[in-house]
């Protein structure tokens, strides 16, 4: 597609959103459906690119799915009803498709291959393929299965105790969906919360999984039995809005059923600190994956620290952080957030860079950025850089600016929010 011209110099933004599906949910709901034992029904389910990888993965599975106006009707024969793929399964963009769906074939007795598009060729996959590994199934790929294609020969799996190196969900619900498969029970150890998706789909669809601090612990030879599932907003996806609405003046967003599991809202305790004026008015749905309606009106914004156990927590929500912080007054610092130069890109290099053609005073630094406030920003032509969530920072960054804004590689954006070009322009006032 070729470079987009953005809305710039926006005076307000007013009105409504109703978020898309969140993507990790929508993930995990194809997949616990197909492994489950009878129909599943999914409901707001987000039809972007990375999620519809999902889909053609489990379709060449042998998985039956139905999908219309973001529904879909899964019928699922549990694990042993997955079939050896005729072809190469294409992830597409998804890191969260290939390291999830890593943990599912590794006890399929089976081959099969995943591959992805030139972002995923770049992502390390052995902290997914050593634990699996080590637990019996058989993987390989580019040096020494750190990258795609990833061969996979799955079978009896032994169940493991693991320390993860990283705070990872991905990596995390990898093992537990291969210690699902497991004869025993598998031990987790986190060294940092991380989302909790995975633990509260195995609930929903009648398993058993336990948590104590850090340390998770899961079952192999549970019977998964189909579920409804309702996916809520993505609060990733909402962070873009949250953040126009703090930043852009005389702007009040209402923004519809977002997700608020308590180990995503780190978005919304950083604007909290940083004293945005953000509402909350009451949450639903607090058996499953909660959730509920955001306020966000124009907001006198301070600097703050960013850190710790909170990345993962906002680990995909840095990219518009970053942006919120040129807009507050002192200096911000981001940091512990090592994990961002292993994303789509790395998203520490690539912010700093595209942000700084703007005219933002931002640094780079091992593991974060360091953002000096308040900045006036300016205009340029910009870069997704092929990453979504790099392309909806800058198109939220472009109505500050004074002069023209162009988005190259602005298709990206569909990865997650297929609408969200749409959703903005209903705002602009």
């Amino acid at each position: 597609m070729a470079a987009l011209k953005l809305k710039t110099n926006i005076d307000r933004l007013v009105g409504n959103v109703t978020i898309p599906g969140d993507k990790s949910i929508s993930h995990r709901s194809v997949m616990f459906g197909s492994i489950a034992h009878g129909e599943t029904i999914v409901t707001n389910f987000l039809p972007g690119d990375d999620c519809l990888s999902t889909i053609s993965c489990f379709r060449k599975l042998g998985v039956t799915i139905e999908e219309a106006d973001n529904h879909l009707r899964i019928s699922g024969n549990g694990f042993e009803g997955l079939s050896e793929p005729t072809e190469v399964m294409d992830v597409g963009n998804s890191g969260t498709t290939i390291r999830l769906l890593m943990g599912i074939l590794a006890g399929r007795p089976f081959h099969s291959t995943l591959v992805g598009d030139a972002s995923i060729g770049k992502r390390p996959m052995t902290r997914v393929t050593v634990p699996l590994s080590q637990m019996g199934a058989k993987l390989d790929g580019r040096k020494n299965g750190d990258f795609t294609p990833i061969s996979i020969r799955g079978g009896h799996l032994q169940p493991i105790q693991y320390e993860l190196p990283v705070a990872s969900a991905q990596v995390k619900s990898a093992i537990i969906l291969a210690g699902l498969q497991a004869d025993g029970i598998s031990t987790i150890i986190e060294p940092a919360e991380t989302r909790d998706h995975t633990e509260r789909m195995i609930r929903q669809f009648g398993g058993e999984i336990t948590k104590d601090n850090q340390t998770i612990r899961v079952k192999g030879g549970q019977k998964l039995t189909a579920s409804t599932i309702h996916v809520p907003g993505d609060i990733s996806s909402a962070a873009f809005f949250l953040v126009a609405g703090a930043i852009i003046p005389e702007s009040e967003i209402v923004l519809k059923n977002v997700g608020l599991n308590p180990t995503r809202t780190g978005i919304i305790e950083v604007m909290k600190q940083m004293g945005a004026k953000l509402d909350v008015p009451e949450t639903m749905n607090n058996d499953f994956e909660p959730s509920g309606d955001l306020i966000i009106k124009t907001s006198n914004l301070k600097a703050t620290v960013v850190e710790g156990n909170l990345i993962p927590r906002l680990i995909d929500e840095i990219p518009i952080i970053a942006l919120l912080a040129t807009q507050a007054e002192g200096t911000t610092i981001i940091k512990d957030a090592e994990e961002l130069k292993v994303k789509e890109t790395n998203r520490i290099d690539t912010v700093v860079l595209e942000l700084r053609k703007l005219g933002a005073n931002i640094e780079a630094t091992e593991d974060g950025m360091i953002i000096h406030g308040k900045t006036k920003l300016t205009g340029g032509k910009v870069s997704s850089h092929g990453d979504h969530r790099i392309g909806m920072m800058l198109a939220i960054a472009a109505l500050l600016c004074e002069n023209p804004v162009e988005l190259e590689q602005p298709d990206a954006i569909s990865v997650s929010y297929p609408n969200f070009f749409e959703h903005l322009n209903n705002l602009i006032r």
